[in-house]
């Protein structure tokens, strides 16, 4: 690791991941996939745009693409809900997943949000359920799913898209169980040591990598595009040779060992 690396605190990389000007997921649909079909709804209420989702082909193959979207301005961040979804985003995305798993299309995620919609409304129409819902039946996808933490990973969230059975990060992201914010906030009573929790929280994708959380961590360069298309292409050819119920039963082992402790 560089000097320079080193030199870069976990705060840093909270900003670097919240900064307006990373890409989207537009951007990345649009270097990564060609063909890409808007899918909208979630056939029980309303459409949520914090979360966008479709069909498109990558490098020749069909597939499925879900994420969250922020705005690169206020107004656009207004628009999306500055990419915090309502129960009625995790919905669309599960519809779309098991619409993918029936045509046997592989799923991508792209992970980047502050946190699920905290909203009273969101808790009316069933946030909490929604999100265990995504959780349990991503466990149970009989088709592969390749998640990417591209900015901010934060609590169920981000979660409810990435339970996959490769999650990597961007070498700027984080992936944590709360902003640093609120971790200072419930630990300290006092948000303002958001640098310090970002610390102690461990959620950098290098921290992350170390402890076996994530699988790869991509770097930001002119390349990165190009690296994520390659890294996506190689992983999608070798998980496309197992079958539903080895993709099940992997993926399982696989956050089954998260935390787990070794005794020495």
């Amino acid at each position: 690791m560089s000097t320079e690396e080193t030199a870069i605190t976990a705060y840093d990389r909270v900003k670097k991941a919240r900064d307006k000007a990373r890409p989207s997921i537009i951007d990345y649909i649009e270097h990564l996939f060609e063909n890409f079909i808007e899918l909208k709804g979630d056939r029980l209420y309303r459409e949520d745009g914090s979360i966008l989702g479709g069909i498109a082909e990558f490098r020749g193959m069909p597939v499925t693409v879900i994420g969250h979207r922020k705005g690169k301005t206020t107004e656009e961040n207004i628009r999306v809900n500055f990419g915090m979804a309502s129960p009625e985003g995790y919905r669309k995305a599960l519809r779309l997943m098991k619409q993918a798993e029936k045509f046997k299309r592989p799923v991508i995620t792209i992970i980047d949000t502050p946190g699920a919609y905290p909203g009273v409304d969101a808790e009316n129409h069933g946030q909490s359920a929604a999100i265990a819902e995504n959780l349990a039946a991503m466990s149970e996808l009989r088709t592969p799913v390749i998640a990417i933490v591209t900015g901010e990973g934060s609590s169920g969230g981000a979660l409810a898209l990435a339970v996959a059975d490769r999650v990597w990060m961007l070498e700027n992201a984080v992936y944590s169980i709360l902003s640093p914010e609120g971790f200072a906030s419930i630990l300290w009573k006092d948000g303002t040591r958001a640098a310090e929790a970002s610390e102690l929280m461990k959620i950098t994708a290098q921290d992350l990598y170390r402890f076996g959380i994530i699988d790869e961590i991509i770097p930001e360069d002119e390349r990165m595009y190009e690296r994520i298309g390659d890294a996506v292409e190689k992983n999608l050819r070798e998980l496309r040779k197992l079958d539903g119920a080895n993709l099940v039963s992997r993926r399982y082992k696989k956050f089954r060992k998260i935390g787990r402790l070794k005794h020495e």
